[in-house]
């Protein structure tokens, strides 16, 4: 039996990271500090992420703080507690959204 080639660029594929949304969502924050999570799926590319928000933001006047946070990260509701006060912004990935209706959440 012929297993099927491994293809490198897999997780390239599968993921989109939603580069422009981030960019967009510290620019109407207006956050000085962003926390970005990801699950261990997607680690890796933490640094497509940074290097965009700090190549859009650190160019110009405005400087943009950027940390990832590299410890386990289980779902929207897993914050890290102690860094909570110190960023402007935290983006997830990976997650749905939360979204209430009248019956609940979904």
């Amino acid at each position: 039996m012929k297993l099927p080639q491994y293809n490198k660029n897999f997780n390239e594929s599968i993921y989109d990271l939603e580069i422009e949304k981030v960019i967009d969502e510290i620019k109407k924050a207006k956050a000085k500090t962003v926390l970005l999570q990801f699950p261990d799926g997607i680690k890796s590319r933490a640094f497509e992420v940074v290097d965009a928000i700090e190549e859009k933001f650190n160019s110009k006047k405005q400087t943009v703080r950027v940390f990832t946070w590299l410890g386990a990260c289980y779902g929207a509701c897993d914050l890290p507690i102690q860094l909570s006060n110190r960023v402007d912004l935290v983006i997830q990935f990976g997650h749905n959204r939360f979204v209430k209706n009248m019956k609940g959440w979904k």
